[in-house]
């Protein structure tokens, strides 16, 4: 998927990302240690809202999992995050960075060769899984299960879980962002709804949504990336790669999945 963002600058931590919706900077961009920014003095990203608990606007500002990390891109900069609500169409096609709207893109995004034609990925950082969610007790075997039972899905526009289901034969019916794929399934609008597992894991924590439960898993064996424009920044994109690899090294890795997540898996 697109699979769904503390403070700051002068402890050493860097400012919580702003939800803004500007196209641009209206800057010529410069460079921070070898990295190019679109923006002086801040790091900026592109992302798709609302997206829990990988990014999601709390009290004015973006906070979750992808906007934890990419601080810590920041900090070895000396910058601060700035966050920009952006379709995912533009994400994915690398048109949002191509057009120097932000420096990097995180949005929960599964790493596909099709998108690495547009924009050039980092090393995984997360593996993700899909998952079903629909009435409390009610449990499908399979997607063949599904299908035969005539059962109504929705998905997530442009997402791999819209791909997945769709390419197992699952005519789903199609919401533009995760808030309105929750939203149809608690007006009846589908049966069950197909969302990047620890997404559903998330909703499931809310009392609003306690008529619901895991309908399925769906093991796709996907990993998310984060993103750069295609062939422009290696030394961003090296920073955010030896920034994942540090933070498995030091236990932030761990720190931050397990205030956004839950217990981190072995040999995550």
């Amino acid at each position: 998927m697109p699979i769904r963002r503390r403070l700051a600058a002068a402890a050493g931590i860097c400012a919580t990302a702003l939800v803004v919706t500007a196209c641009g900077s209206g800057s010529k961009g410069v460079t921070v240690q070898g990295a190019k920014l679109v923006k002086k003095g801040h790091l900026t990203t592109c992302t798709h809202l609302p997206y829990p608990p990988f990014q999601s606007a709390v009290g004015g500002k973006v906070v979750g999992f992808d906007v934890d990390m990419i601080d810590l891109v920041a900090k070895k900069l000396g910058v601060t995050q700035q966050v920009i609500d952006t379709p995912f169409e533009t994400i994915k096609t690398g048109s949002a960075l191509n057009g120097s709207k932000c420096d990097v893109a995180a949005a929960g995004m599964t790493i596909k060769a099709e998108r690495a034609k547009f924009i050039d990925f980092s090393k995984p950082y997360f593996d993700a899984t899909q998952a079903l969610m629909g009435k409390k007790g009610t449990t499908f075997a399979s997607l063949d299960d599904v299908k035969a039972k005539k059962i109504k899905v929705g998905s997530q526009a442009q997402t791999t879980g819209e791909e997945y289901v769709q390419g197992k034969g699952i005519d789903s019916k199609s919401f533009e962002d995760s808030a309105s794929l929750l939203n149809g399934l608690r007006s009846g609008q589908v049966d069950v709804i197909v969302e990047d597992y620890p997404v559903v894991q998330g909703w499931l924590k809310d009392s609003a949504n306690s008529a619901y439960g895991v309908a399925g898993n769906l093991n796709t064996g996907e990993q998310y990336g984060f993103a750069v424009r295609k062939g422009h920044n290696p030394k961003l994109l090296a920073m955010i790669n030896q920034a994942i690899d540090q933070s498995k090294q030091d236990g932030e890795y761990k720190k931050i999945y397990e205030k956004w997540i839950g217990p981190l898996p072995a040999g995550a």
